[in-house]
């Protein structure tokens, strides 16, 4: 089997040794979770709908090796292409999120959706890498030249999307994107206090949510107060009990027959049922790892625009693990949030596999005459 020599002039060859292979390599591993996550959860979910038992596993393996195609794919652009990519990315995503609103397809109560023949786009998704490194650009741009159009321009783009969220609404989204374009704003050297008025207006915005959405005050009450319809977080804590340390055994569990999102917010709980805590904590450290690695190689990184990017797609990918295992563990109120790679969502996959092969891309360790 042929294999590349450092002495490899090549692209891929370049591409080999200077992509941090470390997390391609937890990237991989998360698709393979994936892929049995699938298998395990799916069958009885697509079963209970009355669709073949393969219709959901047919569908997601499509998707992941699409995702690892696109990681691997992107990865070899120069930050160059990646701008590219991110500003027209943002702009078709803005537009079809904006189309939502009008011709969306509404799910429990969103307009998030939009049908095309076969399958369904969630356009917001794909928001989140793409404004991470186009945001980055803008800011970047402005501190070069020493003027606030960048800034004003970053803020732009952002109050459009804000806007746009709350009009389908999608609390959840909003909430990953604010933080990840505070996480930008302070790392750019934005003032702290700033920073802390922009913390408080998410404070502020959460407190009217509540208020506003009654989907989001619900769900709010019955985390609090323990009442109300917890069906999905109780059976999803049982499963994790059931389980044990080492798990009931490949296709053992019981939680998929019974929970609506066991294939998707709740394969996690899946997981914990049937492989234990044991592979619940790898999982966890695999994204912990993702996360901490792409931090510290920022460490040696001079260029602000990719120091701007990555924290903003660390920050979106992390936010959004978090969010799914917290909420299934009850440690917050639940949020329709997928785990990366590993619940079933064609939009959320692809999107992520976007943001992790626009990370690897950026962190890259290019020659000089590479690096453009």
């Amino acid at each position: 089997m042929p294999t590349l020599s450092r002495s490899d002039d090549s692209h891929l060859g370049r591409w080999w040794w200077s992509v941090d292979r470390w997390t391609l390599g937890a990237v991989g591993t998360l698709i393979g979770f994936g892929y049995i996550m699938m298998l395990a959860a799916s069958p009885a979910v697509a079963e209970r709908i009355g669709s073949s038992r393969d219709m959901f596993i047919v569908k997601q393996v499509f998707f992941l090796a699409l995702a690892g195609a696109i990681v691997v794919g992107v990865s070899l652009l120069s930050p160059r292409y990646i701008k590219r990519l991110a500003i027209v990315g943002c702009i078709v995503a803005l537009i079809m999120t904006a189309a939502t609103i009008l011709i969306g397809v509404e799910i429990k109560g969103a307009r998030r959706w939009i049908s095309l023949p076969g399958m369904t786009i969630q356009p917001s998704e794909f928001l989140k890498p793409c404004f991470a490194v186009a945001a980055a650009w803008m800011i970047a741009e402005g501190r070069k030249t020493n003027r606030w159009t960048g800034m004003v321009a970053a803020f732009g783009v952002f109050g459009v999307i804000l806007l746009l969220l709350k009009g389908q609404p999608d609390i959840g989204m909003l909430a990953v994107v604010v933080a990840v374009f505070m996480a930008q704003l302070f790392i750019g050297g934005m003032n702290i206090f700033l920073v802390g008025l922009g913390m408080a207006g998410i404070g502020a915005a959460s407190v009217a949510a509540y208020f506003m959405f009654s989907h989001v005050r619900s769900r709010v009450e019955r985390f609090w107060e323990g009442t109300g319809d917890n069906y999905q977080v109780t059976t999803a804590l049982e499963a994790f009990g059931n389980g044990g340390f080492m798990g009931r055994g490949p296709g053992e569990g019981r939680v998929k027959d019974v929970l609506p999102d066991a294939h998707a917010d709740f394969v996690y709980a899946v997981a914990g049922e049937e492989f234990g805590m044991l592979i619940c904590l790898v999982i966890l450290l695999i994204f912990a790892f993702i996360v901490l690695r792409g931090l510290l190689r920022l460490l040696q990184e001079q260029d602000i625009f990719t120091v701007l990017a990555c924290t903003g797609l660390i920050t979106g990918f992390g936010l959004q693990a978090f969010v799914n295992m917290a909420s299934t563990l009850k440690l917050i109120p639940t949020k329709g949030m997928t785990l990366p790679f590993i619940s079933y969502g064609g939009s959320s996959v692809v999107a992520v596999a976007l943001g992790m092969g626009m990370l690897l891309a950026l962190t890259r360790r290019r020659r000089r005459e590479d690096a453009a």
